[in-house]
């Protein structure tokens, strides 16, 4: 299947490739802005909130999705673990996962391409999942075909999918957030959350 490669994939992506035995990740496409490339939605105490990784990219100068370079200027990795710890410290799930994740944190990135593979490869081991990875090599015009989702990859598309409910931290506060980043399902579902990815269609 192809994907676009992002940060923290929302659940919507899992249950794509939760049949899948390889994904392309599509890196050769014009990088847009205002994506799920670069951004990632989690559930905090105020609801849901948009957390994204600074990126040096100007509309000018057009770049390919694996040339984009991730800025310096902002300290983003620290917000990100802050906001990460103050959205799901109190999860079911939340000390035995993030431990597994601290590389994301703790590493400088160059290219947002490498940080999202990054994050691809800690979640399918966190999931258990055996799914091959390559890069594609051209770009090819999106044409329906059943195993092109990248269109994901857009934020306007995130209301198109209802999946179940599940039990969220601050449900009872907000009510439930559908299709949030994979890590709110991996945080309040653990080893379940398999099960539930299993469950959910596009």
């Amino acid at each position: 299947m192809l994907l676009h490669p992002t940060y923290f994939p929302n659940i919507a992506h899992f249950v794509a490739l939760i049949k899948s035995k390889e994904v392309v990740f599509e890196v050769c496409d014009n990088y847009q802005k205002q994506t799920y490339r670069n951004r990632s939605d989690i559930y905090s105490a105020n609801g849901k909130l948009s957390l994204s990784v600074p990126v040096s990219y100007t509309q000018k100068l057009r770049q390919k999705t694996k040339d984009v370079l991730i800025s310096s200027v902002d300290d983003w990795q620290s917000k990100h673990l802050k906001s990460f710890d103050s959205a799901y410290r109190m999860s079911p799930f939340y000390e035995f996962y993030i431990d597994d994740l601290m590389p994301i944190f703790k590493t400088e990135f160059k290219y947002l391409l490498d940080l999202n593979l990054k994050c691809f490869e800690l979640l399918t081991k966190a999931l258990e999942l055996e799914i091959s990875t390559r890069l594609s090599e051209d770009f090819t015009i999106p044409d329906n075909s059943s195993y092109d989702f990248r269109n994901l990859v857009n934020t306007k598309k995130n209301n198109a999918f209802q999946f179940n409910k599940y039990t969220q931290v601050f449900t009872e506060k907000h009510g439930y957030i559908n299709n949030l980043s994979i890590l709110d399902l991996l945080f309040n579902k653990g080893p379940n959350a398999i099960n539930y990815l299993e469950s959910q269609t596009l």
